[in-house]
């Protein structure tokens, strides 16, 4: 071989090894990110029961931000991570659990009910949105435990065979395709909304800075 073959075989194997690794790291991550992101999210009456003990307001206020940015920021990675899921040529070609794409379109799901309504203030939302982090949770958990991470035990083989992308692409690209139909629903929702809600307060910012009408005088009576 040339060394300017040999330059590009090292360099294509560098990414695509490198490709490999980084892949693999995600769907290693993940289910840590999931726990966190459930943990924080179900945390909330124990960070409410603190509060009320906290005798300090800067204390309190300093706790309930940092819990609300560290509950969020981990929903809004896990589901920024799981676009994965929606990379044909890796659910086609890597040992992904199936219903990954679902798990991520509960995530978004979730993370609309928190656009949308108060949820640290409306039981119902509360109780949506942790509907929508627990079916997805358990649709990731189920996949990946046993089917991905068990393909060891013969007595999962079916189970493992069915759940797993490379396994199954068929199903498996179906199940993206659907999920990205959903997101992309979800999506477009949340963009009209946030912009109706952007123009009704611009709105009511421009009429607060309008300037009163002057009063015409009233004619005296004779």
């Amino acid at each position: 071989m040339k060394p300017d073959q040999i330059a590009t075989a090292i360099t294509n194997a560098l990414v695509q090894g490198g490709s490999l690794w980084l892949i693999a790291t995600i769907v290693a991550f993940l289910p840590v990110l999931w726990t966190m992101t459930l943990i924080l999210h179900l945390g909330r009456p124990y960070v409410l029961r603190t509060l009320r003990r906290c005798g300090l307001r800067l204390g309190a206020d300093i706790w309930w931000m940092s819990y609300l940015l560290m509950r969020d920021a981990a929903l809004l990675f896990t589901f920024a991570l799981s676009w994965i899921f929606f990379a044909p040529n890796a659910v086609v070609s890597d040992a992904f659990p199936i219903t990954g794409p679902v798990a991520a379109l509960c995530l978004l799901l979730a993370l609309a009910v928190k656009l949308s309504r108060r949820v640290d203030d409306d039981v119902a939302a509360y109780r949506l949105a942790t509907a929508f982090l627990i079916v997805g949770a358990t649709l990731y958990y189920g996949a990946l435990v046993f089917a991905v991470e068990a393909a060891s035990q013969p007595y999962l083989a079916g189970f493992g065979a069915f759940f797993t992308s490379n396994a199954n692409p068929t199903v498996a690209l179906w199940i993206m395709w659907i999920s990205l139909v959903g997101i992309a629903l979800v999506a477009g929702w949340l963009f009209v909304r946030l912009l109706s809600s952007a123009n009704r307060t611009m709105a009511r910012r421009l009429k607060a800075a309008q300037p009163p009408k002057a009063q015409e005088p009233t004619p005296a009576v004779p």
